[in-house]
């Protein structure tokens, strides 16, 4: 019996698909025809000079800002078309931010910092003990974890802000050079960590950076010039 041939292998859909995107504030045109999609597990690295558009490409992924033409796709779904209350959801569910100044509230610990996503997605307490106890295990951070954020170093604070990225197990992090408030040793540390925790739960990032060491730790680089993406 002649046995027919394989059909071809689907590739996934990816996470995240950017199509012509352009934002103007005013006359100034900040982002024009920016193309470029991201696969489950990929780094991106966003990389340009200073007012080259990184960070208000970053603030339109995370539907913090709106393109004015193009469009923005999370697993299929148009970010550049839902309303307020959407927005908020899917931030809430699907994304995980990390800061350079990390953001941490500075009057819960390290744990409630942890635990916020989940407190805002409802999940139930129980399982929310669970998750935020292994992230910070994960991190290395389970001996800080009644810690408040002055309490703590930049390197662990750091940490608390990936553990909080990842708890709620978003299918996109966005990150805004993470390591920039960093010394060297801790910066290595951050990118360490940020690259196995993706790998591991197969998590996309988009890493806007001036760094070489954390471009590095990305599978590829779009690199931004004067709103475009540039060779």
């Amino acid at each position: 019996m002649v046995l027919a041939p394989a059909a071809p292998a689907i590739p996934p859909a990816p996470v995240l698909t950017v199509t012509a995107v352009g934002k103007s504030y005013g006359a100034r045109a900040v982002l024009a025809d920016v193309s470029f999609a991201v696969a489950a597990g990929e780094r991106i690295a966003l990389t340009g000079p200073s007012g080259s558009g990184k960070t208000t490409l970053l603030n339109c992924l995370g539907g913090v800002d709106r393109p004015d033409t193009g469009t923005i796709a999370l697993h299929g779904e148009r970010i550049d078309q839902l309303p307020s209350d959407g927005l908020a959801r899917l931030r809430r569910e699907r994304v995980g931010t990390v800061f350079q100044f990390f953001h941490l509230l500075p009057t819960l610990t390290a744990a409630e910092n942890v635990e916020l996503p989940l407190q805002l997605t409802h999940v139930a307490a129980p399982e929310r003990a669970a998750r935020v106890a292994a992230a910070l295990t994960r991190v290395g951070l389970t001996a800080r974890a009644a810690a408040l954020p002055s309490q703590l170093s930049g390197g662990e604070q750091q940490r608390v802000a990936i553990a909080r990225a990842l708890v709620h197990r978003p299918a996109l992090i966005l990150a805004d050079e993470p390591t920039g408030n960093l010394d060297s040793a801790n910066g290595e540390n951050i990118l360490r960590l940020l690259r196995e925790l993706t790998d591991e739960t197969h998590t996309a990032l988009v890493l806007v950076t001036h760094s070489e060491d954390a471009a590095a730790i990305c599978h590829r680089r779009i690199h931004l010039r004067d709103g475009r993406i540039v060779p």
